[in-house]
């Protein structure tokens, strides 16, 4: 008896990997309102035991190994949407989303037009309020699309965002951004990281701070995970404190990298959430960019000779190996996730 139950953490996590080793994946377009293509990734649980390849591979970072267009697992599963950073792709968090997809979540991730790697148009930058509604409409796509990517558990949908994506997130769950309130932060901190791009997503022009102030709260969305957010300060207190679903908010320990300080960005953001609904937690060791995929030896060389300076993006603490950092986060969210939305994977029948 002592021996099965030693070991019976052991069996279960080789029966989750043995169910959803490699998640199902999919890649699809739509026009949002204004006609703007939106690209989005779609990693899901699937039985499949089809051909795999890896995605989002390139001479710098690893990609994720997945089981193109494979049938999605009968029943409901619960989603999770993913926002990545300003002037990011799908390929930044995919790490955490086929985490999440071998639990039995359907994840996607849009890139987000004007503000992703591929699309950096500057009049599509400057609607930054479009961001939440990339997200909501992501949302739509997902519960009407069953057959491609497996059912959605409408009472089970969670957001999760990196950098700009983290101020994305808190825009669903109920934030509101006062975009004067922040260009006067901005003037006692011009050399914060998130104070260097204002103009760029033009946050000080008039006509974009009506759009900004408006509320973007998606109700179908019961959880929310921030990863060293940017953009914080200019959040109303008030609209922070009615925030009534579980936050996760997790910081970069060194965050002078990046320069956006824990205490002014996510610190700020728990304590006006406050510990009833908000949970914050400073990650040792981790950078801004340590919530990115993971490099490749020689990555930070490479990326600087094509631009200089943004190797920075390969950087973690001294001594720390991101593939750790990435571990430790999968276990943080994974368990947040799961105790928030009241879901377990299928491991858990096992119990």
């Amino acid at each position: 008896m002592m021996f099965k139950t030693r070991f019976l953490p052991l069996f279960v996590l080789l029966f989750c990997i043995q169910v959803y080793a490699h998640p199902g994946f999919r890649q699809i377009t739509f026009s949002d309102q204004e006609g703007a293509v939106i690209n989005v990734a779609v990693w899901y649980p699937t039985s499949s035991q089809g051909i795999t390849e890896d995605v989002g591979e390139n001479p710098a970072f690893t990609g994720v190994t997945v089981i193109r267009d494979a049938l999605p697992t009968p029943g409901l599963h619960p989603l999770l949407v993913l926002s990545h950073g300003y002037n990011g792709n799908w390929r930044n968090l995919s790490w955490i989303a086929v985490a999440m997809a071998a639990q039995g979540y359907i994840v996607a991730a849009p890139d987000h037009p004007g503000t992703t790697t591929f699309n950096q148009n500057p009049a599509q930058a400057k609607k930054l309020w479009r961001r939440p509604q990339d997200i909501s409409q992501v949302i739509d796509l997902m519960t009407k699309s069953p057959r491609l990517f497996g059912e959605t558990d409408k009472g089970r949908i969670a957001a999760l965002g990196h950098s700009l994506g983290g101020w994305t997130v808190m825009e669903l769950a109920g934030a509101r951004f006062d975009a004067a309130r922040f260009a006067k932060d901005c003037l006692q901190q011009p050399l914060r990281g998130d104070c260097n791009v204002m103009q760029k997503l033009s946050i000080d022009e008039v006509p974009s701070q009506e759009k900004l102030s408006a509320s973007y709260e998606d109700q179908r969305i019961r959880a929310v995970v921030s990863l060293d957010l940017g953009f914080a300060p200019g959040f109303t207190p008030q609209s922070m404190h009615g925030i009534n679903i579980p936050v996760l908010i997790l910081a970069a320990q060194m965050d002078s990298l990046a320069n956006l300080s824990a205490s002014q960005e996510s610190g700020y953001l728990a304590n006006e959430i406050g510990s009833r609904w908000g949970k914050y937690e400073i990650i040792e060791g981790a950078t801004h960019f340590s919530f990115m995929q993971l490099c490749k030896a020689g990555a930070e060389a490479l990326i600087n000779e094509g631009s200089p300076g943004d190797g920075i993006v390969c950087q973690d603490g001294n001594g720390i190996n991101r593939y750790n950092i990435h571990q430790k986060l999968v276990a943080k969210i994974s368990a947040f996730l799961n105790s928030s939305l009241d879901f377990h994977s299928p491991a858990d029948e096992t119990k």
